[in-house]
């Protein structure tokens, strides 16, 4: 079965192909480790986890490559400002080295608690400065760089096509034309390597046939993909933030120096929204996973909110919405405890419900095929769950895709409840058998008071964590 993608150069519907027969090369954009990454950072990463696990599902073995930006990355993305790590470094009093090192550990622990496949390779902007100025001396051959007081930049009026990702169209490269272009010959010129200020000693700075200083924020992703996955690769994904700035002059400085493109397919998450506003560090609106973890929230039940909306459309970020998300999953870990083993559910299942296990299973990939349409994909599994539609393993093979969890959650042993909780559904299944109804109703109403959910059953009252 074929598996169809958006492609945002083009920004078209496109039948995936590989380059290589059952082998994808994945590259995606990760964290400048200057600060926590925030939930609206971890929605693309969730999203490129779905990607490669779909991608896995369909049998292919994926490589995939994620940087770890450690320098070079100013606060303003016209190479303008500070140093996102020297920033990091002023506010909390350590080495912008520590501050790398402390970051790093941290967005892993996130991704591990979102149950984030790991990449292939995890690679660190300061460990391939020979990758970036080997490079940014190729394009200087080609006659694709200038150098000014401040560091040597791409000179985009040199590529014809300049910004075809974003579809910047009747561009007046001309110098002068937008405001504060400094030394710069274009608007859209970038830097590649960055002099270090006079008079001043950065933390981060190494020696290049330029000078003292250190790389621009585009050219270490496209050093470091073309040395670990070739050009061009399969995909190449990151938010919708990337598209007009990083990912633009990513395709610019690759493609000048390679004439062939860096990757064949680009893919873009969407924002989470905070009010009317992106989630971003800048601003007020700043929500960690620690966050949810201290108000108690798993961070799978996060997951399980993004995975009900496309990572193409943005999503309205509330705690409301993330209440009804873990109250969802943990339904559905409930539901999914009732399952039967395969062997079970063949030797008890009528010939009609067999074969609707088998177009379930063929509707669940025809979704995740179909640009990762997971909610789709999500909902077919809820109402096949509540049904008693699928065994348990098929659920689970599922789960490859969904990434919850599942078989970690119904393998659990619960906790025996409280003696004073115990009693009460003593109390209320006696209740019951009374026909003592408003008793009943009453202790089901101490019981939710609790936190349970109750439900009533052949076998008794059965209780729920909510």
């Amino acid at each position: 079965m074929s598996i169809y993608l958006f492609n945002s150069m083009g920004r078209r519907l496109e039948e995936f192909k590989s380059l290589k027969k059952n082998k994808v090369s994945l590259y995606t954009c990760g964290p400048t480790v200057y600060n926590y990454a925030h939930i609206g950072n971890l929605r693309t990463y969730i999203f490129e986890d779905i990607l490669k696990r779909v991608l896995s599902y369909n049998g292919y073995k994926v490589k995939h490559v994620m940087n770890i930006t450690d320098v070079g990355h100013l606060t303003d993305d016209a190479d303008d400002g500070e140093d996102k790590m020297e920033k990091g470094s002023n506010r909390e009093g350590k080495t912008a080295w520590e501050i790398a090192d402390f970051y790093t550990h941290e967005f892993r622990a996130d991704m591990a608690d979102l149950n984030i496949i790991p990449p292939y390779i995890y690679c660190r902007a300061t460990d391939h400065i020979p990758e970036q100025i080997k490079l940014i001396k190729k394009l200087e051959k080609k006659g694709f760089t200038y150098t000014t007081s401040d560091g040597v930049y791409f000179d985009t009026s040199k590529l014809k096509d300049y910004g075809k990702l974003a579809n910047l169209q009747n561009q007046d490269l001309r110098a002068g034309v937008r405001i504060d272009v400094g030394d710069k010959k274009n608007s859209t010129d970038f830097a590649l390597w960055k002099l270090s200020p006079k008079l001043q000693k950065r933390q981060m700075e190494w020696k290049s046939p330029w000078g003292v200083g250190f790389p621009g924020w585009h050219i270490e992703c496209s050093a470091m993909a073309t040395k670990y996955l070739g050009q061009p690769f399969d995909i190449h994904c990151g938010g919708v933030d990337h598209i007009p700035v990083h990912h633009t002059n990513e395709i610019a400085q690759s493609e000048a120096a390679f004439d062939k493109p860096l990757s064949n397919y680009w893919m873009h998450g969407e924002f989470l929204l905070m009010g009317s506003d992106k989630m971003a560090k800048s601003g007020d609106n700043f929500v960690t996973l620690r966050t949810l973890k201290e108000k108690g929230i798993s961070p799978l039940a996060y997951r399980f909110l993004l995975l009900q909306t496309h990572y193409r459309k943005q999503l309205a970020f509330s705690w409301e919405a993330l209440e009804a998300g873990k109250s969802g999953l943990s339904h559905l870990y409930q539901a999914s405890k009732k399952l039967l083993k395969k062997e079970e559910f063949l030797k008890s299942a009528t010939k009609e419900k067999i074969e609707g296990e088998k177009n379930i299973i063929e509707t669940f990939r025809k979704n995740i095929n179909d640009d990762l349409n997971i909610s789709g994909a999500l909902g077919l599994v809820w109402e096949a769950v509540k049904s008693n539609s699928i065994s348990i393993d098929t659920l689970l093979k599922f789960d490859e895709v969904l990434g919850l969890n599942i078989k970690n959650e119904i393998n659990k042993k619960e906790a025996p409840l409280p003696t004073e909780i115990q009693s009460l559904i003593t109390k209320r299944d006696e209740a019951r058998i009374n026909k003592d109804w408003a008793q009943s109703d009453q202790l089901r109403q101490q019981l939710e008071a609790l936190g349970y959910q109750v439900e009533d059953s052949k076998e008794g009252t059965k209780l729920t964590k909510k």
